[in-house]
Formats: C-alpha cells, sequence, structure tokens
C-alpha cells in the first residue's frame, strides 16, 4: 500500500527526482568523504597558498596530489551528477544536471591538460570544492524533500500489520494481509484498529481524528462503523471485517494524497519551464564567454569564466522551488482535513467570487431538531417537552428522535410508556403517568378529527409553518395542549463560515430542492447574498454556469452525492465527506470533517501556498538574473570576478534559502475563530 516515494514524480524534470534510487544517506556520506577529500587539494593548490601566503611540506609528486585527489573526488562524488545528466539528455531534458556535469567535466579535463599537457593554472582546488558543495546542496535538498513527503509515510503507519483472529472464539496472530472479508478479529484497549468492519460485541470509544479530524473519541457500540487506522481506547472490541487493503478508507485517502502530489499544478509547469529556458540560456552564455574571454584574455581565463557561469546558473533552487511548496502544502492540508484530489484547484481556491453551499447536510445538520415548544393555557413548555419526549422514547422516526434529543439536552425525565401504538403517516399513542392516553401527532391527525388548536398556538405554529418548520401537536383527550416546532438544523459553524468570507470580500450563496419560504428563512438566518430554492438534483449544475457568467469563479461545496454534476461543473468542487466515502469522485477538494469551515481553510492555504511559490519562483530565477552576468566578468573591468568555487556557494545558498522558505509553510495556521 505505501506509495514509492519517486514513482509519482517521474515526468518532473529539473527536480528531485534525478536522484531516484539515491538516499539522502547517500548524499550525506558522499559529501562528507569528498570534503575529507578536499582538504589536501585545497592546501597543495598554488593559488591558495598564493593568497594565505604558506608553504605546505614539499616531497617527491607533493605536486601531483591536487590532481590525485580531485580525481578521487570527481569519480566518487561527481558520477551522481553525470549519470544524472545522461538521463536527462536521453529525456531529452536537460536541466539542473545537465549544467553540473557540463561544468565540472569542462574543470577535470582542463585542469588535467594544464598539469601534463599545456601551460596555465588548473582549478582542481576549485572542481573538488565545487563538487563537495553541491552534493551538500543535494543533501539538504533532499533532506527536506524527504521531510515533506513523509505526510504519505504518515498515513501508512497508522495501519498495524498484524491482527488478532478469532479462531473458533480463540483470538490468532495474523497478518492483516491475510485476512478475509466476514473475519471476525479482536481489537483490544489501546491498540489501532486494523481494517475497516462493524462491530459485533463489545463497546468502547475510538479516536478517530488521524481519519476524520474529529478531535472527541467516538463511541462504538454493536453495528457501530470502524475504520483503519484509528485507535481503539478503553473497551475491547470484536469487528467482523468489511472491507480490506485497498478498499479501505485509509488507502482511499492516500490514493488521494498521492494523487494530489503527482497532480500538476500550474506553478510547477512555470518552474519547470523557467528551469528549461535557464539551462539552454546558461549554455549559450557560457559558450558566448569562453569566445569573448578567448579572443579578449586568455584560454585559461575564458575556460575559469564558462564554468563559472555552468555552475552559477544551475536552476537548482528553481527545481526546487515548487515541488517542495507543494509537498508541504498537500501535508498540510491532510493534517487539517482537507483532503487535495486537484492542486489546480487549491491554487484557484485564492481567487473564488462565489461560494455556493448546497443546504441540506452542509449548511445544516439534516437530522431534525426542535426549534419551539408552544403550550396551551394552563400548560408549561417544559411539560409539554416532557409529555413528547415520553411519547417518543423509542421512536425510529427522523422527527421523534429530534424530540428525544431535546428531552435529554434539557434533562427531561422520562415517564414509564405502556400500551404504545404507533399511528402510521400521522404519529404515536400511549399512555404515561396517571393512566392517561396521551397522543403526538401531525397537522393531518388533527385535520381528521377536527380538533381545535387554541388560538394562542395556532398563530405561532402558522409562521413556523411559513419557515418550513414541522409541527407536532400534543393532544390529551381530544383537547391540543400543546405543540413543537422542528426545523433541519443549521450548523453552528455556517454562521461563523458565511460571516468570516463575507469579511473576505466572498459573495455566498445557498441552493436546495427545499420551498421558497424554507430556503428564505435559512437565508436569513445566515445572512446569505443569494439563495436559489426548489431546484432539482439535475438542475443544480445549471445554477452554477448562472452564477459563472462574467468570469466570477465559483466553488461549490455539497454532499457529493446529488450534487456531482454542479461539483464538477464549479471552479473547485468541494465535497463534505462525512463518514469513510473518500472516493467522492467528482470533488477537487474533500473535507474530512465535514465542517464547512474548513471552506476558509482552503482559501488561506491556497494564498499561503500561491505566496510561498511566488516568493521562491521570484527568488530561484531573480538570483540568477543577478549572478550570471557576474559569473561572465561583466565586472572584470572592475576588479571584481566570482570564483567558481564562490559560485557554488552563492548557488547552494539560493537552494537553501528556497528550501527554507519552503518550511516555513508549515507555520501557517488555518485555524479559523471559533472553530
Amino acid at each position: 500500500m505505501a506509495v514509492s516515494h519517486h514513482a509519482h514524480h517521474q515526468t518532473q524534470h529539473s527536480e528531485h527526482d534525478k536522484h531516484a534510487g539515491h538516499s539522502v544517506a547517500m548524499f550525506k556520506d558522499k559529501f562528507w568523504l569528498s570534503l575529507l577529500l578536499t582538504i589536501p587539494v585545497v592546501v597543495y593548490s598554488q593559488m591558495i597558498q598564493h593568497w594565505f601566503n604558506f608553504t605546505p611540506p614539499n616531497f617527491t609528486g607533493s605536486e601531483y596530489i591536487p590532481f590525485v585527489f580531485s580525481t578521487g573526488i570527481f569519480l566518487y562524488g561527481g558520477l551522481v551528477f553525470i549519470k544524472g545528466a545522461w538521463g536527462e539528455l536521453k529525456a531529452k531534458l536537460p536541466g539542473m544536471m545537465t549544467l553540473i556535469s557540463l561544468a565540472i567535466i569542462t574543470a577535470y579535463v582542463y585542469s588535467v591538460a594544464t598539469q601534463f599537457f599545456i601551460d596555465g593554472e588548473g582549478f582542481f582546488w576549485e572542481l573538488a570544492t565545487l563538487v563537495t558543495i553541491m552534493l551538500l546542496g543535494h543533501w539538504l535538498e533532499m533532506a527536506s524533500v524527504a521531510k515533506a513527503e513523509s505526510a504519505l509515510d504518515a498515513i501508512s503507519k497508522l495501519l498495524p500489520d498484524k491482527a488478532e483472529k478469532l479462531v473458533n472464539g480463540k483470538p490468532k496472530q495474523a497478518m492483516v494481509s491475510e485476512l478475509k472479508i466476514g473475519d471476525l478479529v479482536l481489537i483490544r484497549p489501546g491498540s489501532s484498529i486494523p481494517v475497516d468492519g462493524v462491530v459485533v460485541d463489545g463497546s468502547s470509544s475510538v479516536d478517530e481524528a488521524a481519519i476524520t479530524g474529529e478531535s472527541k473519541p467516538v463511541s462504538k457500540t454493536i453495528d457501530g462503523e470502524v475504520i483503519a487506522g484509528t485507535g481503539n481506547q478503553d473497551g475491547s472490541l470484536t469487528v467482523k471485517v468489511t472491507k480490506l487493503g485497498q478498499d479501505t478508507a485509509l488507502a482511499g485517502i492516500m490514493r488521494l494524497v498521492g494523487e494530489a502530489q503527482s497532480s500538476k499544478s500550474n506553478a510547477q509547469v512555470l518552474a519547470d519551464k523557467a528551469a528549461f529556458y535557464l539551462t539552454i540560456i546558461a549554455i549559450a552564455t557560457s559558450i558566448a564567454t569562453f569566445v569573448f574571454w578567448l579572443i579578449a584574455k586568455d584560454a585559461s581565463f575564458a575556460l575559469e569564466r564558462s564554468v563559472t557561469v555552468l555552475i552559477i546558473a544551475c536552476p537548482h533552487a528553481l527545481g526546487l522551488a515548487i515541488p517542495l511548496v507543494v509537498s508541504i502544502s498537500t501535508a498540510l492540508s491532510a493534517k487539517n482535513g482537507l483532503l487535495v484530489r486537484k492542486r489546480i484547484a487549491l491554487e484557484a481556491a485564492r481567487k473564488l467570487d462565489w461560494v455556493l453551499f448546497d443546504k441540506t447536510g452542509t449548511l445544516t445538520k439534516g437530522e431534525h431538531g426542535v426549534t419551539d415548544v408552544w403550550a396551551a393555557k394552563g400548560y408549561s413548555e417544559k411539560e409539554i417537552l416532557h409529555l413528547a419526549g415520553s411519547l417518543e422514547q423509542n421512536s425510529e422516526h427522523i422527527v421523534g428522535k429530534g424530540i428525544l434529543k431535546k428531552a435529554e439536552e434539557q434533562n427531561v425525565r422520562l415517564d414509564k410508556l405502556s400500551h404504545f401504538k404507533a399511528l402510521p403517516g400521522l404519529g404515536v399513542r400511549g399512555t404515561l403517568r396517571n393512566n392517561q392516553v396521551y397522543i403526538a401527532a401531525s397537522y393531518r391527525y388533527i385535520e381528521e378529527n377536527k380538533l381545535i388548536v387554541p388560538s394562542e398556538i395556532a398563530k405561532l405554529v402558522k409562521q413556523a409553518a411559513k419557515e418550513g418548520k414541522t409541527e407536532v401537536y400534543i393532544i390529551s383527550s381530544k383537547q391540543v395542549i400543546g405543540a413543537l416546532g422542528l426545523a433541519d438544523i443549521v450548523r453552528e459553524q455556517s454562521r461563523q463560515t458565511i460571516k468570516t468570507l463575507k469579511e473576505m470580500g466572498i459573495k455566498t450563496a445557498m441552493i436546495t430542492g427545499d420551498s421558497d419560504e424554507v430556503a428564505a428563512y435559512v437565508s436569513k438566518q445566515l445572512g446569505l447574498d443569494l439563495y436559489f430554492a426548489q431546484v432539482r438534483p439535475e438542475d443544480k449544475a445549471a445554477k452554477v454556469k448562472e452564477l459563472q457568467k462574467n468570469k466570477q469563479k465559483v466553488a461549490m461545496v455539497g454532499d457529493g452525492i446529488n450534487d456531482a454534476p454542479a461539483l464538477t461543473q464549479a471552479d473547485i468542487g468541494i465535497a463534505i465527506g462525512a463518514g469513510t466515502d473518500v472516493a467522492i469522485k467528482s470533488a477537487d477538494i474533500i473535507l474530512v470533517k465535514s465542517n464547512p469551515q474548513d471552506v476558509i481553510k482552503i482559501i488561506k492555504l491556497s494564498k499561503a501556498t500561491y505566496s510561498k511559490m511566488q516568493q521562491n519562483i521570484v527568488w530561484a530565477a531573480g538570483y540568477n538574473v543577478f549572478a550570471i552576468p557576474l559569473a561572465a566578468g561583466a565586472l572584470y573591468g572592475f576588479g571584481i570576478v566570482l570564483a567558481p568555487a564562490f559560485g557554488a556557494v552563492l548557488m547552494s545558498v539560493s537552494t537553501v534559502v528556497v528550501a527554507v522558505n519552503a518550511q516555513l509553510l508549515r507555520r501557517v495556521t488555518l485555524d479559523t475563530d471559533g472553530a
């Protein structure tokens, strides 16, 4: 299930996949050994002796020390780059490796020639320091890339590889890979859940934060569903396996994170182009520099300048500028419960004009809750809630459940219920305290039995009905003694989300199949700019199109079931992915926590990621614009010359700056107020 680290980068040139098969440790080892070998080269090079005015001990053959040690460094440290260059040229995409190789081969060949065949000053010490510094740059770069890519590793570590399978009721150690669907697995307190399944015995609370982002442990009893990769807490559970391996929610999440990391972003395309052109410019400038100084000065100086141009122009920092930011922002989004399937969607989020929300299940909880309790004269609201709750205590119906929940919240003690009878399509009847028969029923029951609703209730109910609320009447011996109003509850986070979006200058709209009154009521409660009511699922996409005219950028937030066409039509499709159906194929971004407030996190992350990418591209490209002329000897007349090794230092510094700047993205906080 683990995704091989470089599998999803093979197509991107000028990027760290040039080290495919090379490990961070290998670059580290090569760097330290090359550094050791560099010391004698530097000590025995005439220029350094001349600069620092010292003479090392001379012995027979000591003049060959720079040559011998540099050859070692060239073969041991330099071959990595030459192999990389060969790969680039085979792919017809000359890039960073090609430049480094050109520089070190030219430097080596020229220095060997000056040692044995021609007059002139070789630059073995520059070659040695150059290779060493390049190795350092690559080691640091790969270390930061590896750190950023650990998002996938972190996810795969959530899965244990062994499980306790129940064989004839006794637990036996088994590999998770050998389990089959329908097997029973024992999950002890404190252990990690290895499969997706259903609890058949036991009860416990499970920490699902890693998957759903829900911070509170979720209690699980018989028939509760558990997700692979979550942590069991205080009780033992027996779980029947329903999904394995590639089908588990976790594998789905890993696929998405992998897809996101490999899906090209616009900025990456830009950086790749820039790196490619920079390579071409560098080679052309290098040749022109050589020709110019060959005529104006001498071969040795000409070669030194052209090699320095090749070194300095390595679009190293550019190759790293975007991939690093991308992998860090992918890891950051996964940590914040945002699953980004398409990078381009995340980039576009910073330019949104509209956010269109589906109502049921997105802005609202998709469950009925009591909003009003009305009592007739002589009764209190608490009594009405008490009677309603007592009647509905065994209810499986959405309205009954809503009433029970309210009774629980208000700590209402329920009466013993006897002679219970369901009145299909109308309500329920039962005997409560003082052996009295009570009925909880809909308005249809009132009509059919020609009952009279007291005027003080009737007026309030009428208003509630306009707002799309469901009413339930409480009846005792043919008298209506009270009523309750229930509505699909607006999520607390919805208000905050709309408010924040408004502050960001983004317009908000809602789309629903509900009646105009209901839509108007919810829209007013939340302060939306616009709503579309009575929209059939198949017409949702058309409404998105309507908002998109005049090049307006629209994000659609829905639950992905009947919103698929609209999610696809929107510039950014955001699915509220409660539960584990991670494969909501039509969405670009999935909000694992089902919290509409996470839409703001997307916009914040988008802005932060984009500005980091821009900073990195400007730094990486701007540095070259400044350094190439300097390397070519543009300021030679003023006595300013850039030594090749100093060029390599500058180049590595620019890479490290870009890497560090990308890491700063980790410090961005996406938390929204009141979340």
